[in-house]
């Protein structure tokens, strides 16, 4: 492989996007890629939008993706994929969880937040797989593994086992919190 392949991870402050990036850097790290993650974070402490590149390939120069070169976007939120969307390559990739979340000004009033987001996301042509990760996390044990979900969905679409991905989840997550985000993977990854 001599290109290198794309990912952007969006969504909003405090829904575990750092833990996502590091379970994926970690499984493509362990597939002998290189690998540069590069976080972007908006007012992440505030509920803010929050954007991760991952770029991996023989050699990767530049941690950052231009648009209409991300292989996929991996969104938290629908509107946040939405946001994003102009990064995504022609043939790119959109795993969305269907949970809406109000950015500040819809929550100050200032504006409503835009109806029927994943409909308008797959109009454009798009390939988008939108799934309600936050049901699956609640099914797996915690509303916190809705990232892990997110990585099993994503791992539909990667040509890595499952078994590795398993490995990267026990380097990067605290024992307690083990089987739960295990359930959440194969949940995300079965649904």
């Amino acid at each position: 492989m001599n290109s290198t392949k794309n990912i952007m991870i969006v969504g909003v402050g405090g829904q575990g996007a750092l833990l996502a990036s590091k379970t994926l850097g970690q499984v493509l790290l362990d597939a002998g890629f290189d690998v540069k993650v590069s976080e972007v974070h908006g007012m992440s402490q505030r509920g803010g939008s929050v954007v991760t590149y991952v770029r991996y390939g023989d050699k990767v120069s530049s941690p950052i993706v231009d648009k209409g070169q991300s292989d996929f976007i991996v969104s938290f939120e629908q509107l946040e994929a939405a946001r994003y969307l102009e990064y995504l390559a022609p043939d790119g990739q959109v795993v969305t969880n269907t949970q809406t979340i109000d950015p500040m000004p819809v929550i100050t009033g200032a504006a409503t937040y835009p109806e029927n987001v994943i409909e308008k996301l797959k109009a454009t042509g798009a390939k988008v797989d939108a799934l309600d990760c936050l049901k699956l996390a609640e099914e797996a044990g915690s509303v916190k593994a809705v990232n892990i979900v997110l990585m099993g969905r994503l791992s539909k679409y990667m040509d890595f086992s499952e078994e590795s991905w398993l490995k990267a989840i026990e380097k990067l997550v605290k024992p307690a919190f083990l089987e739960i985000n295990k359930k959440a993977f194969k949940l995300g990854r079965n649904a």
